[in-house]
């Protein structure tokens, strides 16, 4: 069980690379001043991984924030991914350069395919590694991908994806893909680690959060990181910023690990890998 002590604890990717443990998204934060003050706080704080993607239309703004945040490029950590329509070589190449220009960066250090589109993320996957050999991007990787198409993308690939972010959170806690990456050596990494806002309404979390004296929000996030688990909180309000991050001063028991566990009913808050038609 992974024990993170402190907000600037990484996680070394398959391909040597340091990883925060614990990032800030940016998923509906509107660009501008609304996800630049967002972006500000959470560095402020002490966040180094901060993740955006194309189709949230808000990589200027973050990329604003990360030049005015006065914290040096190489002590910070940003992820992007290519959208649907994108997917292709060529396409996904050029859509690569519109984010790296938006986000005013030179390289990128993760750059993920945002969705398995079927007989496309094969020739996407192929220009990521042209990225990544190009030095562009530090690590690649995907996201919203199931067991098998991992293992389809793997048949082929000449170099590995070093994390998988997907839903994750109690009510899906998604055993067999983590199992999976564990095995091959993929970070798995959260999104909607709180469920939509939905876990200060579970009972099981509100009892532990009083239990520890910590949020329901903080016992999730803490159960993410214990997994072993990269988890990207969203908020646009400084104050969520900061308490998301203050979950390194308590450890849940196993017990208590379990009982989080326990919720799960495979319930996605988001779309399903397996059917989406975006």
């Amino acid at each position: 069980m992974a024990n993170p002590k402190k907000l600037s604890d990484t996680v070394k990717l398959a391909n040597g690379v340091e990883m925060p443990r614990l990032g800030l998204g940016v998923w509906k934060a509107k660009d501008g001043e609304e996800v630049q003050n967002a972006v500000k706080a959470a560095i402020q704080t002490g966040y180094r991984l901060i993740d955006t993607a194309a189709v949230y239309k808000n990589e200027e703004g973050v990329g604003k924030a990360i030049k005015e945040s006065g914290v040096s490029r190489e002590d910070l950590f940003i992820t992007t991914k290519v959208w649907n329509d994108d997917q292709g070589y060529d396409s996904t190449l050029q859509a690569f350069e519109e984010s790296r220009k938006k986000l005013g960066l030179e390289y990128i250090d993760l750059y993920l395919i945002h969705w398995p589109v079927k007989g496309k993320y094969k020739e996407t996957w192929k220009a990521l590694e042209k990225l990544y050999e190009d030095g562009l991007v530090k690590a690649i990787g995907v996201s919203n991908f199931q067991v098998h198409h991992l293992k389809d993308l793997l048949a082929d690939a000449k170099v590995k994806p070093v994390v998988n972010q997907v839903e994750f959170h109690p009510y899906l806690t998604q055993k067999e893909l983590l199992a999976y990456c564990n095995e091959e050596n993929i970070q798995l990494e959260a999104w909607s680690p709180l469920m939509q806002g939905e876990v200060v309404r579970v009972d099981v979390i509100k009892e532990l959060a009083e239990k520890y004296g910590k949020t329901p929000a903080q016992i999730v996030l803490r159960w993410d990181l214990q997994h072993g688990v990269v988890t990207i909180p969203k908020s646009v309000k400084e104050h969520r910023i900061r308490e998301n991050a203050d979950v390194f001063d308590f450890e849940l028991s196993q017990e208590d690990m379990d009982k989080l566990d326990a919720l799960n009913k495979n319930h996605r808050f988001g779309p399903d890998p397996d059917n989406f038609n975006f």
